[in-house]
């Protein structure tokens, strides 16, 4: 019997003949135990999780109906990298990019190249890559040196670039946002752009807030950029949400391969690509933006097999599940989830913006994401609670909606947001909106002792 504290142990008592009644926590047991046991101790430790379909926190799917559950299941042990042993699931692979590559407008699909990854974060890491290796490669071959390269981004960008500029040393250049540019949009793009630039990026929804920043704008500056300087600069699109949902509901805003300057475009198929995490994608507009250089051949699975990502080894199901989704909905099915999913979002926006101590952040709604701050009190004055005694608050109901600062220049606007995803109906928002209206008039009626800054607890928002 171990002599560790109880309360690093595990104590199942199920009543089962046989059954482990002792087991250390965070170290090897010395022996099996039921499967029954092992399972409900894996289990019960779960179910203090929140409830994911009121994680409004999360961009990351939730729901998916039962087919799709069931095709899961059946491929729960394909190794997506594993093309020679499961070549079906490499075809599939294939159909899925060049389905993308044919939404976002490259000129001929057949002539792109794709690929699937772990998550958007993965993809972006690739596209990364790609555009530093296709600069360095210009530079070195006009016998220039390529030893300082560097990103343009906005200041808002997701968490994946900064490791990607730190993991791969590259010089993040942000541009930063304000009142009057809440996102990257071509007007100072130039000023951070030199003949050491890899690329831009540019966000099709960014994370706080879930705005677009207008691609085709920042690809004219870089237009105007090149024929004056001669500065060649290539654009990636971060559609890590939006480029699921402009295809399908704004249709004519040219944001994509449209746009001769985008090289590339990433997304998240487990975000408004309506699969379970984790899988990602991403495409180039053709295959010489690609540098060879980065594919790498190997032959120990059996055959020639090219491969470009950082992982190995990763689950094949959820490729087969994007593939389900492109089948089973289409563009119409699409277009009419994500619309739906639309409605929910601006009717939201409208009750929570409509009255009482909130305003919208964000104007207009182009991802399903909705950013509200709080109003000052009626005699002008700081309200003596904050958006996040709210999250709190909401929280004791189930509801997972963060409250967190805005990046550099903004950092002392705090907002909360909510991400509508699919399995979010009227039904469900209106049960939100009566616990946030309830929660609100409670912190007016009572507020907090001891009221804790927005600055103090900035912390507590992780993505």
């Amino acid at each position: 019997m171990s002599s560790r504290p109880r309360d690093i142990e595990l104590n199942p008592i199920f009543a089962r003949p046989g059954e482990t009644t002792s087991a250390p926590r965070d170290r090897f047991p010395g022996g099996p135990m039921l499967p029954e046991t092992a399972y409900q101790l894996v289990h019960d430790d779960a179910m203090l999780d929140g409830n994911a379909r009121l994680n409004l926190a999360t961009f990351v799917s939730t729901w998916m109906d039962e087919h799709a559950d069931k095709l899961y299941a059946a491929a729960y042990d394909k190794n997506m990298i594993d093309k020679d042993e499961y070549p079906a699931t490499a075809a599939i692979e294939t159909y899925c990019w060049k389905m993308l590559a044919d939404l976002w407008h490259a000129p001929d699909p057949d002539r792109a190249v794709g690929c699937s990854t772990t998550g958007s974060s993965e993809a972006c890491m690739l596209a990364g890559l790609a555009l530093k290796r296709r600069w360095a490669e210009r530079r070195r071959d006009a016998g220039l040196p390529a030893e300082r390269p560097n990103l343009v981004l906005s200041s808002a960008v997701q968490v994946c670039w900064e490791k990607f500029c730190n993991f791969f040393e590259v010089e993040p250049r942000y541009v930063p946002i304000s009142d009057g540019h809440p996102t990257l949009d071509g007007d100072t793009v130039r000023d951070h752009v030199d003949e050491n630039t890899i690329g831009v990026v540019a966000i099709m929804g960014v994370t706080y807030t879930g705005m677009y920043e207008p691609v085709a704008r920042i690809a004219a500056a870089l237009d105007v950029l090149a024929s004056e300087t001669g500065v060649d600069v290539p654009i990636h699109v971060d559609g890590a949400s939006g480029a699921m949902i402009a295809p399908f509901v704004q249709p004519d805003l040219a944001w994509d391969f449209r746009v001769e300057r985008v090289a590339s475009i990433s997304t998240s198929g487990h975000k408004y690509g309506l699969v379970y995490p984790g899988v990602g994608w991403v495409a180039w507009r053709d295959a010489g933006l690609l540098p060879e250089s980065l594919v790498f051949r190997v032959s120990y699975l059996g055959g020639d097999m090219p491969t470009f990502a950082l992982n190995f080894s990763r689950p094949g199901a959820q490729v087969l599940l994007q593939y389900y989704t492109f089948l089973r909905h289409g563009v119409s099915g699409f277009t009419d989830i994500q619309s739906a999913t639309l409605d929910v979002a601006r009717h939201l926006a409208r009750e929570i913006g409509g009255a009482g101590p909130f305003e919208p952040w964000n104007e207009t709604l182009d991802l399903p994401v909705l950013a509200w701050r709080l109003r000052p009190a009626d005699d002008g004055g700081a309200r003596p609670w904050t958006l996040y005694d709210l999250s709190d608050r909401l929280r004791m109901h189930g509801w997972q909606v963060p409250a967190y600062p805005l990046p550099a220049n903004l950092e002392d606007v705090t907002v909360q947001r909510v991400v509508v995803r699919n399995g979010l109906g009227m039904d469900l928002a209106d049960r939100l909106l009566d616990d946030l209206r309830t929660a609100a008039a409670h912190l007016e009626s009572t507020p907090p002792s001891r009221p804790t800054t927005d600055r103090d607890r900035a912390s507590a928002f992780h993505h």
